[in-house]
């Protein structure tokens, strides 16, 4: 009877144990889609898709992000597959904690210590070089978390999904997708938007009129570059516009002076159009699409941009469409981040006074508009995007690591203003 009773004891410790060993998170956090340098330089070397690598720079830092549901304490390491050059002393910390671990053999996975973590959210854990006898300081692939008190979701980007994480990276994109009433032939596209000061971040497109066949906005190319871009897909699906057949591909009709116009692939294929022009953050431009169905099974599509700096509507450029006949469908504005290495800097964007003129010349006001966001943000990986109303105008916003997202497909509905846009078509360049 007393062997039983220590053989069931022991099973209750066993079960107990076993227990215990499930409830445990330990997730494996790849640095190449969730790492960021502190020099934001696009085309940077020193994270890839192996993480951080080429490191030589002290004055150079990276930051991981990554989300937790709960607060916890987690113990953190660098996993096996750390790269070494020398002996390297490295700083680890969070919300200014700092630990600091020594790197000198190669292939070994280094403990870097624990932190308690005391609200839900994302986490910002700073690698800093403190000392190197080589030329470079380790190459880290992966990150460790593990922890015994926790039992939530830890959100990140994996980087099992192709080269998902270069998208992971860029940060998710955000829409808003306007709702116009069915039975409108929308022949015009009207909308005007805003970029606050300091939110013009390199790599950022702020799209204002897009459209079943293309998309209209304004982007920050570099430092000294801005562009207004016009873009209209080809009917032919393909990433490559050299495959595209003779009768399927969009043709120029006319562009505006200083206009560049070709053509573009690798996210669908078509005809492109920009304009280099110094766009200013806090300044409010107006949008104006022309769509125009012909006999011909085609249809014409023109962009116009208003300047206020000049005071006129400028011509942007016009295609026609084959095997297309249809007035203006799907009138929707995003905006999303191009350059990977700017993923970790927040960008926002206000869109106002929205209108449809049909093809009798009535203009209607669209003041209703559903948030949406790509599969970076609707798989989880990233949560740092939002969208919706501020004042009297619909906004969005993504990248920074921010925590206040917004739950996609919510609709939203700003107050009429009834300010028609005063544009006489005649007179349009």
């Amino acid at each position: 009877m007393k062997n039983l009773f220590y053989l069931f004891f022991a099973f209750l410790l066993v079960s107990f144990s076993n227990e215990k060993k499930e409830s445990e998170t330990t997730v494996s956090i790849p640095l190449a889609g969730n790492a960021f340098s502190s020099e934001h330089i696009d085309g940077s070397n020193t994270i890839t898709e192996n993480g951080i690598e080429n490191w030589t720079n002290a004055k150079e830092f990276f930051t991981v992000y990554f989300k937790i549901s709960k607060p916890g304490t987690f113990q953190i390491s660098v996993e096996e597959s750390v790269e070494v050059f020398g002996k390297s002393e490295v700083e680890f910390s969070i919300n200014n904690e700092v630990k600091k671990a020594t790197f000198n053999t190669s292939k070994k996975a280094v403990s870097i210590g624990t932190w308690t973590i005391k609200k839900e959210g994302y986490v910002a854990l700073k690698i800093k070089g403190v000392s190197k006898s080589g030329t470079q300081f380790p190459s880290i692939n992966r990150l460790t978390i593990s922890s015994k008190d926790f039992d939530g979701k830890i959100s990140y980007v994996p980087n099992n999904e192709g080269n998902f994480y270069h998208w992971g990276r860029r940060g998710p994109s955000v829409h808003l997708n306007y709702q116009v009433p069915e039975n409108v032939n929308a022949e015009w596209y009207y909308n005007e938007i805003t970029i606050p000061k300091n939110e013009d971040k390199i790599g950022s497109y702020f799209m204002a009129n897009g459209f079943g066949e293309g998309y209209f906005g304004i982007q920050v190319n570099s430092a000294t570059e801005r562009r207004i871009l016009f873009s209209v897909w080809s009917p032919f699906t393909t990433d490559d516009p050299k495959s595209i057949p003779e009768n399927q591909k969009i043709k120029m009709l006319k562009k505006g002076e200083n206009v560049h116009t070709g053509e573009f692939g690798n996210e669908g294929s078509g005809g492109q159009s920009y304009l280099k022009y110094m766009w200013k953050a806090g300044t409010t431009y107006k949008f104006l699409l022309h769509g125009n169905p012909q006999n011909d099974n085609s249809t014409n599509y023109t962009a116009y941009f208003y300047a206020p700096e000049l005071k006129k509507w400028l011509l942007i450029a016009s295609f026609n469409r084959p095997q297309t006949h249809t007035y203006l469908k799907r009138f929707h504005s995003f905006l999303e981040n191009f350059v990977p290495e700017q993923g970790d800097l927040s960008r926002r964007v206000l869109f106002n006074n929205q209108w449809v003129c049909d093809e009798k010349g009535n203009w209607i006001e669209i003041n209703s508009a559903r948030f949406t966001t790509d599969n970076t943000g609707a798989k989880g990986y990233r949560m740092d995007f939002a969208g919706g109303l501020e004042n009297d105008s619909f906004y969005l916003k993504d990248g920074g690591f921010f925590n206040n997202f917004t739950t996609p497909k919510t609709i939203f509905t700003r107050p009429l203003n009834n300010k028609k846009p005063e544009i006489n078509f005649n007179t349009l360049p």
